[in-house]
């Protein structure tokens, strides 16, 4: 067989056991983490040896963990950011330091010599970015108090790895003499990461701006993965990883006008990689190692896990989160990283460690990875059963205030004439908003003068779950273009049935067609306008205003009840 057929081989097996192991476990109610887990372990080495090289499938598979990092880190404004400064250093920082001591003490006095226990304590003291995290998106629970805790330590986690990988030379004998170049490279490091701040403070914009004007979705697509791609290369060049480069990018963009539509078109492209990622973790299971020693193998994983909980559970109610949540973030964050494969094959190619302890933690690693899905369930419920028995002793139940476009906003799509004076509006009766307009300078001059209005098509079903369509209270579509109009409410009606959408229509007949579409409320502008110019004519003529009141409630009255005959008997016709 030649190299390019073995190849598609190998991607239509990926696509099939994908196909049928994600949608099973999903149908089980086990998570999709689990399904690509299963998928990989069946068609791995150790399964059906579909696919017999798993370092093949090993980088494109980092580029999900990298578009994970961005998409989290576009959700997470710079302001919030600081905010959280405590949680991340605070909480982030004990965690990684006393797990990573408890955890290189049992080493060590399991025999393990030092420097491989510092190792090995380092490697297993890092949670799983990608597991963690999307596990949090699955259930809608990043914005929640325990899952921004959650957050706040896989950060400082990431954070970390450039330090744990500065620190295996230092703890390998054959490169002691690396470490006079450690100050260079971290100073090469922080020159990056300045430079690509202040690169994208004041280029990333102005450049998006060309390439939006462009009106080509395909080139704006692939201008958000050169920046992705691109400033991860540079980070991971500095000797830090890809993915804390990916997070930058998003924090550069966190606050931009084009921030929805960045998220929507990335979207797609993170979960197809963060698929081929949990799959390569499934193939990079020992199932030969595993039956060997799986009395060994056991045990170690739930030491692992029940060290990791046990320590991260009094740290998080140090941090003030209640119990329930506590537990929440302990279960989460149980299992070992990916981070840990890297670090470990990066220490034993240095000979810091053993290849045969780098094969067992490894293998410990995965096999804890693996019970994510489980733990956070088992967490969940916990949390819930013990939050039930607080409130009955309390009689009072524990209100976690929503954070911004959290749930109850309105999201105002079209941000014209008409869309601005229901922004303000909406500013006045201090009602939570986001509104969308697909022209640029539309947008550009909406932010300038303050108003919450990002670049987006909200005719496109990415852009609606980016602005949390399905925690919203109500959709207004206020654009000028009647097809645009209908494009829209089609799309979101299809995807949110019950909720609100109210519609600016032109005339009466298309009130008529937006409300037979499925619009809660559709308003002809030229009714409205008319009835205003009525109201200040019949004023000035000397009406007095309670009369004039009376003839335009009644006009609008008479106008409205046609509105529902000819709804009524649309539906007649179509019955008939």
């Amino acid at each position: 067989m030649t190299a390019d057929a073995n190849q598609l081989t190998e991607l239509l097996a990926l696509l099939a056991a994908a196909a049928v192991c994600v949608p099973l476990a999903r149908r089980l109610r086990l998570g999709s983490i689990l399904g690509y887990l299963a998928a990989g372990a069946i068609i791995g080495p150790w399964g059906l040896g579909l696919i017999s090289s798993v370092q093949d499938i090993q980088r494109p598979a980092e580029f999900g963990v990298a578009f994970l990092l961005f998409i989290v880190g576009i959700e997470m404004k710079l302001s919030r950011l600081w905010l959280m400064r405590r949680q991340v250093f605070g909480l982030g920082g004990a965690q990684v330091t006393l797990t990573a001591a408890i955890l290189g003490g049992c080493a060590w006095a399991l025999g393990t010599p030092a420097a491989m226990s510092v190792i090995a304590g380092l490697g297993l003291a890092l949670s799983s970015t990608a597991m963690g995290l999307q596990t949090l998106s699955e259930r809608g629970e990043l914005a929640t108090a325990y899952g921004r805790s959650g957050f706040a330590v896989l950060l400082l986690q990431d954070l970390m790895v450039p330090v744990l990988f500065a620190l295996v030379p230092i703890l390998s004998i054959q490169n002691v003499a690396l470490t006079a170049s450690l100050g260079l490279a971290i100073m090469q490091g922080a020159a990056i990461l300045i430079g690509v701040t202040l690169a994208g403070r004041f280029l990333l914009r102005p450049f998006l701006h060309i390439v939006a004007r462009s009106h080509s979705a395909e080139v704006f697509t692939a201008t958000i993965l050169l920046i992705v791609l691109g400033i991860g290369w540079l980070t991971e060049h500095a000797g830090m990883s890809m993915a804390m480069g990916a997070f930058l990018a998003g924090l550069l963009l966190a606050d931009s006008e084009f921030r929805h539509q960045i998220e929507a078109d990335i979207t797609p492209f993170r979960g197809l990689l963060l698929g081929l990622f949990f799959m390569g973790v499934g193939m990079a299971i020992d199932f030969g190692l595993l039956a060997q020693s799986w009395l060994q193998i056991a045990g170690l994983v739930l030491g692992l896990l029940t060290i990791k909980t046990v320590i991260l559970i009094p740290l998080a109610r140090l941090a003030g989160l209640s119990w329930g949540n506590a537990i929440r973030v302990g279960l989460l964050l149980s299992q070992g990283g990916e981070f840990a494969f890297v670090l470990l094959g990066f220490a034993q190619n240095q000979g810091a460690i053993a290849s045969g302890l780098t094969d067992l933690l490894i293998l410990v690693v995965s096999l804890s990875m693996a019970t994510t899905p489980a733990l956070a369930a088992a967490g969940h419920r916990l949390a819930r059963m013990m939050e039930q028995t607080t409130n009955k002793s309390h009689h009072h139940t524990s209100l976690t205030i929503p954070s911004e476009e959290d749930s109850g906003h309105v999201i105002l799509a079209g941000f014209g004439r008409v869309g601005r004076i229901i922004a303000s509006l909406l500013d006045a009766a201090g009602q939570t908003y986001i509104a969308f307009d697909h022209n640029l300078d539309t947008v550009i001059q909406g932010r300038s003068k303050g108003y919450p209005v990002f670049f987006g098509d909200a005719s496109r079903p990415e852009v609606m779950r980016a602005a949390n369509a399905d925690k919203a209270a109500l959709v207004i579509l206020t654009m000028d273009d009647p097809l645009s109009t209908a494009r829209a409410l089609a799309s979101i009606h299809h995807m949110y049935p019950r909720l609100s959408i109210h519609c600016r229509a032109r005339d009466h007949e298309q009130s008529c067609d937006l409300t037979q579409a499925g619009a809660t409320c559709a308003v002809p502008e030229t009714l409205e306008a008319s009835l205003q110019l009525g109201r200040a004519s019949l004023t000035n003529l000397g009406l007095t205003g309670e009369h004039v009141e009376r003839v335009l409630e009644q006009f609008r009255s008479d106008n409205y009840a046609i509105l529902q005959r000819t709804l009524e008997e649309r539906h007649s016709e179509k019955n008939l």
